[in-house]
């Protein structure tokens, strides 16, 4: 939905409730959005969510609320100067329930990617009418009351009552549909009078029977359709246009015109009876062109059955928006027109035609258009039609359309590439990257860190025969041990040949760095035992553990690691060289630092460790609760 409906719930929830509700209103219905603006694009998700909150904050029900910001939109389109179109639908409420589609229509000029409801009226009486809501949207049956409320009692002095009669949902052609039927109560006295006088004036001017060819003259390019959606007449210019006018009458009229406005409307009896004070545009098939792309949705009625039956004599193919123009089919707008006594519609219309150039594209010529209607006037003035604008618009719709799926997969592709660098280097460290700073600028000293080696054991040339199943062994492992580097909040530094570097502590500090690495290894001895290899072969590991300061950044250019440099590192690689097969090998400072009762650690005595000498460490085991 366009901003413009959001702007009008915004404004007159801070004008009748205050600034502070508002901003409450935000906070609650955790609204990404704090300003609108007109002509973008938002979630259809937005208006209810912001009604459930102002329910919740004021004590008032949901359906009250989309009821209020339905009436909040009719009294915001005043600011625009949309009241004038309100007001010029007609005298009466019930011209303006006739004619929003027509509204909605001319608004597509100004919001192109506008997906307007459909409405049509089923019975009037002078206590009100029947109205038939169709929409794409879900859960808007109180908003659109408070609209039609507000436009009864603030153009036309009306109260009106509204009364659902049925909801049901609608799914044609892998789009849903949701109609509403409801029934609106309110005095529609007047316009039963107007409606009964213009009758009376009629049958005391009754004029003698004409045959349909007189009026077809009157009209060269109206079209009759019968209630089995059959042309049975064309006006002759039309018939002229096509060569052969025998081979249109008694096909179906899908197989020759298709609807380009309204929008969203299928071909069918119901839609054209009861859409007869809707502009029409069809789009008439001619030449090379012969074929129909409408797939029928679900009619005004939902009666199914009565959808017309394609005439797949001709081969159907598909057209694409961007060669209709190449093809020179015409365009007709005029509007439906229901005879009573031979139970047709005709469609009373004129080509849509922008310069004397188009004339010969499509087969037609100046006498061809008539002499009552300005088309003459306007084809040699050159006026630019609202079909032009309507073709433009269609098209810049496409490409705004594969714009956003670019933008989609354009994102799409960033999160991979995001994935891809924050697998090699940390992200907040991979941020100041991006932000401009050199490498050199991301080593940091830490004062205190775990570092953990792991050796594989098991897999080399005397156990496994095959390269490639070492390599498959190996990968098998450590994919493994990736996959529980998040749970324990560990960081992943390197894999050298069979050596797994883990550590804790940097880039992000935490004081229980030691804890978390000694977490991850005993998981890991848990893991390695339940592994089953590719090659069959049997997988242990040697885990080494020492904590103390390191220096760690991003070192080089190409392909840039997170590096760790220290003495701790080197005492932490001794660690895992002097370990034992499924054993986990800790210093005497990493022992100080995990929690005490948390863990069970047998002293292995003194150990020669190179470079070091002899030191104290520990061999860890699994903690106490999880031996209980």
């Amino acid at each position: 939905m366009y901003g413009m409906l959001l702007e009008s719930v915004q404004h007159f929830v801070q004008l009748e409730y205050g600034e502070e509700v508002w901003k409450e209103v935000l906070r609650i219905s955790d609204c990404p959005y704090t300003v609108f603006n007109t002509h973008q694009i938002y979630p259809d998700y937005v208006i209810p969510s912001l009604a459930l909150a102002c329910a919740e904050i004021i004590s008032d029900s949901y359906d009250s609320f989309m009821n209020f910001f339905g009436r909040c939109f009719i009294r915001y389109m005043c600011i625009f100067g949309y009241d004038v179109s309100i007001k010029a639908t007609g005298r009466f409420f019930t011209d303006f329930l006739q004619n929003v589609d027509n509204l909605h229509s001319q608004f597509r000029f100004t919001y192109p990617k506008m997906k307007s409801p459909s409405m049509y009226l089923m019975e009037v009486n002078e206590h009100g009418c029947n109205l038939v809501y169709r929409s794409v949207r879900q859960g808007f049956k109180h908003y659109l009351m408070g609209q039609l409320q507000q436009v009864a009692k603030q153009y036309f002095d009306l109260e009106l009552k509204t009364t659902v009669l049925e909801t049901r949902l609608s799914n044609a052609n892998n789009r849903s549909l949701y109609i509403i039927s409801l029934h609106l109560e309110f005095d529609n006295s007047q316009y039963m009078l107007d409606s009964l006088k213009k009758k009376s004036h009629m049958q005391t001017t009754l004029l003698t029977p004409v045959p349909c060819e007189m009026l077809l003259s009157l009209f060269p390019f109206g079209i009759l359709i019968n209630s089995s959606m059959k042309v049975v007449g064309i006006g002759d210019k039309l018939a002229q246009v096509w060569g052969n006018r025998e081979e249109i009458l008694g096909d179906a009229v899908t197989s020759h015109f298709r609807i380009r406005r309204p929008k969203g409307v299928s071909f069918t009896w119901k839609n054209l009876y009861y859409l007869r004070s809707v502009l029409f545009s069809l789009e008439f098939l001619c030449g090379g062109s012969r074929s129909l792309v409408d797939s029928p949705f679900q009619d005004c009625g939902g009666n199914e059955g009565e959808i017309v039956k394609f005439n797949y004599s001709i081969k159907l193919r598909q057209l694409r928006r961007e060669s209709m123009q190449g093809m020179k089919n015409i365009l007709l707008k005029g509007q439906m027109k229901f005879i009573k006594d031979i139970n047709v519609i005709i469609f009373l219309c004129s080509p849509i035609l922008n310069d004397l150039d188009e004339l010969p594209e499509r087969g037609i010529f100046l006498n061809d258009l008539n002499l009552h209607g300005l088309s003459r006037e306007m084809v040699l003035a050159g006026w630019q039609h609202n079909s032009k604008l309507e073709l433009m618009f269609d098209k810049a719709e496409q490409r705004s359309i594969e714009l956003e799926h670019s933008y989609k997969l354009l994102d799409t592709w960033k999160r991979r590439g995001d994935d891809l660098l924050y697998s090699m280097i940390p992200k907040s460290v991979a941020d100041r990257l991006r932000g401009g700073r050199s490498s050199l600028s991301t080593c940091e000293s830490f004062d205190s860190v775990t570092i953990m080696f792991c050796d594989l054991v098991g897999i080399n040339s005397t156990t496994v025969e095959d390269a490639m199943d070492v390599v498959s062994s190996m990968n098998e492992v450590f994919s493994c041990f990736d996959e529980l580097m998040d749970k324990f909040h560990v960081y992943k530094v390197e894999t050298v040949g069979q050596i797994y570097m883990v550590a804790s502590g940097a880039p992000e500090r935490t004081n229980n760095h030691a804890q978390n690495v000694a977490d991850l290894s005993l998981s890991m001895i848990n893991q390695i035992k339940s592994l089953r290899m590719p090659s069959g072969a049997q997988v242990e590991i040697r885990i080494g553990i020492h904590s103390g300061p390191a220096v760690a950044g991003v070192v080089g250019i190409k392909v840039p690691r997170y590096c760790f440099f220290g003495d701790t590192v080197n005492t932490a690689s001794r660690m895992q060289s002097t370990s034992l097969s499924g054993q986990v090998h800790i210093s005497s400072v990493t022992k100080q630092l995990l929690p005490g009762g948390r863990y069970t650690v047998n002293s292995r005595g003194s150990v020669r460790v190179k470079g070091k000498g002899e030191m104290e460490t520990f061999w860890l085991f699994s903690s106490s609760s999880e031996n209980e």
